[in-house]
């Protein structure tokens, strides 16, 4: 018979590299919402979920169950194939821990092999991360990343988290870059993926010394930072890089390739083309038209985004600034890494 996990035991042993935790709820679900490192292999696609919904409400309960067992029994070969190609133990979950995770488990253990079923589902998983935002001691120091749009911030985050740094990437976990144009090529996060994912990855770093992370506003596109995050951010060592606008254009150019995203560039510059000078709105149309995506950039850089960040350093203490100037990222991140802590090597 399977064994039930608490979601403790579940994320422990998925860290451990002891589990593959498996949600067995629709694509849709799935989609929305799921733990962290979790595969997805569906016991009802959305269609047949729906299809069910709608007998349980219309028929019944039996009925909604004589359907379900009939789609179940059809697929059964290949979802228990499906679950053999994994190697190691697995963890089943649905939504509440019930009858689809329950299902799942009791075949798979039927045929030899060792399942496990997250106790309470999705939803114990959800108030679990929920309790953890609420409760959380984070201890480490931050420096934070400050600087122009297009100074390469997220990608120093990476190249220092290659490098062994301790780093949160709150964009990543958005999915989102931070601006009016984040979103382009991307699909944002919700606020319970967002906050899986803070909590993946900043448990961990509760005991280290240091953390590094950009400077964000309050919400980066649908996600918004828990108050632990926002606190630890405005009391930290705060980095400032100053690059070269045209540097910075050329940067921004190569990171969103605006040619392969050219009508969502456009939606995106209509948003705020009344917040800049009219001339300058204008030629910045022009050039996105034309395909003078370089133009653009600097405009946009020049006219919107730089005034917005002039009084930034002015908002921290003297002595919590650290201006570094340079000439590109690859400058940036040699300079940081004098700057910041030498990282605890595990």
């Amino acid at each position: 018979m399977f064994q039930d996990l608490q979601v403790d035991q579940l994320l422990e042993m998925q860290n451990e590299k002891k589990i593959t935790a498996v949600d067995v709820r629709s694509p849709s679900e799935y989609r929305e919402a799921t733990i962290p490192g979790a595969l997805n292999i569906p016991l009802f696609n959305d269609e047949e979920r729906a299809e069910i919904g709608t007998i349980y409400k219309q028929v019944g309960v039996q009925a909604a169950k004589d359907r379900g067992l009939e789609i179940v029994s059809a697929k059964l070969p290949e979802f228990i194939k499906t679950f053999s190609a994994i190697p190691g133990h697995k963890a089943v979950f649905c939504w509440r821990g019930g009858m689809r995770s329950r299902t799942s488990a009791t075949v798979l253990d039927l045929m030899g092999l060792k399942t496990f079923r997250l106790d309470g589902g999705v939803r114990a998983y959800r108030r679990w991360v929920v309790d953890k935002i609420e409760t959380i001691d984070f201890q480490p120091d931050a420096y934070v990343l400050n600087g122009y749009t297009g100074s390469g911030k997220t990608w120093l985050l990476h190249r220092l988290k290659e490098q062994g740094y301790p780093v949160l990437d709150l964009e990543g976990m958005a999915n989102h870059r931070g601006s009016i144009f984040g979103q382009i090529g991307l699909e944002p996060h919700n606020q319970k993926t967002f906050d899986s994912l803070l909590m993946k990855d900043t448990l961990p770093l509760q005991t280290s010394p240091f953390v590094v992370l950009e400077a964000e506003s309050k919400r980066i596109g649908k996600a918004v930072l828990p108050e632990f995050i926002a606190k630890k951010k405005e009391q930290g060592t705060q980095l400032f890089l100053d690059i070269p606008r045209a540097e910075r254009a050329r940067f921004l150019v190569e990171d969103y390739k605006p040619w392969e995203h050219h009508d969502e560039c456009m939606k995106a510059f209509n948003r705020i083309k009344t917040r800049i000078h009219t001339p300058a709105a204008a030629q910045i149309k022009a050039s996105l038209q034309s395909g003078d995506y370089t133009e653009a950039v600097e405009l946009l850089l020049e006219y919107y985004y730089d005034p917005r960040y002039e009084h930034t350093a002015q908002r921290y203490p003297e002595e919590n600034r650290i201006m570094i100037s340079v000439e590109n990222a690859e400058d940036a991140l040699g300079e940081l890494v004098k700057v910041l802590p030498v990282p605890v090597r595990k």
